[in-house]
């Protein structure tokens, strides 16, 4: 008999959470539509059920000249697999790409709808006629097993509609979760300050116009997952856990996700569309002091619209020197980089300033898309005098693994140490591929007198030691 009731309970566990299922959110009556696409979802064979296309903001560069875009936004949760029907509502539609493109999502294009499936949650661009700033970022989430209950005196809860919120700031007490539903727009930002042992979890939304919307300070063991926020900053803190957030930006220094002076954080499934660098890593800067250490994004997607996706070093404490160490990004897709000014052009740039030693990095499985201005990678000891006191110290033992990068609009990288004493050593390239074509120090066709990066287009400068191509 117990036999039975163990195989009956997970017959119907199984059903529960093995299905197909979609979980969709209704819009607050006060939100801001973008009418643009009308997006519609379902499991095969069932009744479409509409999506909310929200407008949501990103920044375009025109010369130096920052313009405000009004871009789409959806999102809704699933298991199992989705259907998505887009219809566009601007015009024909000409092309259509799904991006990352890695992800090897085929749209079916019939008159001005495109449909396509989803096997799993993921995040993505839909772009009609090559157009990145009328697009579609649509965002699927996994369901939540368990959800908080209303009724638990440590969770502070935000059901669907629009939240105000005192004085703009919600300061999250330690030992506490806000839970952040589907449906939830919250007009205020979300601060954990001197706390332990807290979360913000959701599938809602931290307005954009609260901006930075996150913000982690000198804290412990902090978990954010799942929300959409304008940017979420981690500074002076340890233990901290970013899962599946999306963060988008407009503004002038709009950084998607920063991190200072801190240790032992991960990121994990995000996407960050920033107007200014994606992420960044950090020595002492402003309140919080200290060097950076263990450190790791992986499974994200990043578009900087200005400046880098990934930069490491430009900050930190001349008087007592630091270390950035211990970082590691895996699993990347780069949608875009574009940036006119070439001190602050890379895709992955280690840039050590301020003395700062920046040391075993690993950059591991990155796929770059063709983006529109900059540099596949820029590795450099330097003394930017607009943001550094002193030169960094030296950049070693950095390791970039299986990076890909289709296109045509990369400008010629640099690898460069400052002095003798200031050095970038020990640089590792294994299975680097440039439009398909495998760069190493034994490659066919590469004349001998050649270095090596010539044919990935690398400038290797003076002050540089043990770089390998294998």
């Amino acid at each position: 008999m117990k036999f039975l009731i163990v195989v009956l309970f997970l017959s119907i566990f199984n059903y529960m959470y093995s299905q197909d299922r979609i979980i969709t959110y209704p819009a607050p009556d006060s939100a801001v539509l973008n009418a643009d696409y009308s997006t519609c979802v379902r499991i095969s064979g069932k009744d479409w059920t509409n999506i909310p296309n929200y407008l949501v903001k990103v920044d375009e560069v025109v010369n130096v000249n920052h313009q405000e875009k009004n871009v789409s936004m959806s999102y809704f949760d699933f298991s199992g697999e989705a259907e998505v029907s887009i219809k566009y509502n601007r015009g024909k539609i000409k092309s259509a790409r799904i991006r990352p493109l890695s992800l090897g999502i085929e749209p079916v294009i019939r008159g001005n709808t495109i449909t396509f499936k989803l096997t799993r949650p993921c995040n993505i661009s839909i772009e009609v006629n090559g157009d990145i700033f009328q697009n579609l970022h649509l965002f699927s989430n996994p369901i939540y097993s368990s959800v908080p209950a209303k009724s638990d005196t440590n969770v502070i809860y935000f059901g669907p509609g629009r939240h105000f919120i005192k004085d703009n700031i919600l300061r999250v007490p330690s030992g506490k979760t806000v839970f952040l539903e589907g449906g939830a727009i919250l007009m205020g930002k979300i601060l954990f300050e001197n706390v332990e042992n807290a979360k913000l979890i959701g599938h809602g939304i931290i307005d954009q116009s609260m901006h930075p919307g996150i913000r982690i300070i000198h804290s412990r063991n902090i978990e954010v997952d799942g929300v959409f926020c304008a940017q979420c900053f981690t500074g002076g803190s340890e233990g901290v856990v970013i899962r599946n957030v999306k963060s988008m930006s407009y503004y002038k220094w709009g950084d998607g996700m920063n991190v200072i002076s801190s240790k032992n954080v991960l990121f994990d499934g995000v996407f960050i569309r920033s107007s200014d660098d994606c992420t960044t890593v950090y020595g002492t800067r402003g309140e919080f002091t200290g060097g950076c250490s263990h450190i790791t994004m992986q499974n994200s997607i990043l578009w900087a619209d200005v400046a880098h996706p990934i930069l490491v070093g430009t900050h930190g404490n001349t008087n007592h020197p630091e270390y950035l160490e211990d970082l590691k990004y895996v699993n990347i897709d780069i949608l875009d980089h574009n940036e006119a000014q070439i001190d602050y052009q890379g895709c992955m740039s280690l840039n050590a300033g301020d003395s700062n030693f920046i040391r075993n990095v690993l950059f591991d499985d990155i796929r770059v898309e063709d983006f529109r201005r900059g540099q596949l990678l820029n590795l450099r000891v330097f003394y930017n005098l607009k943001y550094c006191t002193s030169p960094g110290r030296g950049i070693e033992n950095v390791t970039f693994r299986n990076v890909s990068y289709h296109g045509k609009n990369a400008e010629m990288s640099v690898i460069a140490g400052y002095d003798d004493t200031r050095k970038v050593k020990n640089i590792v390239f294994e299975n680097l591929r440039i439009n398909g074509i495998l760069i190493t120090d034994t490659m066919k066709g590469k004349p001998g007198w050649y270095k090596t990066g010539d044919m990935a287009r690398f400038f290797i400068g003076e002050h540089v030691a043990g770089i390998k191509f294998r």
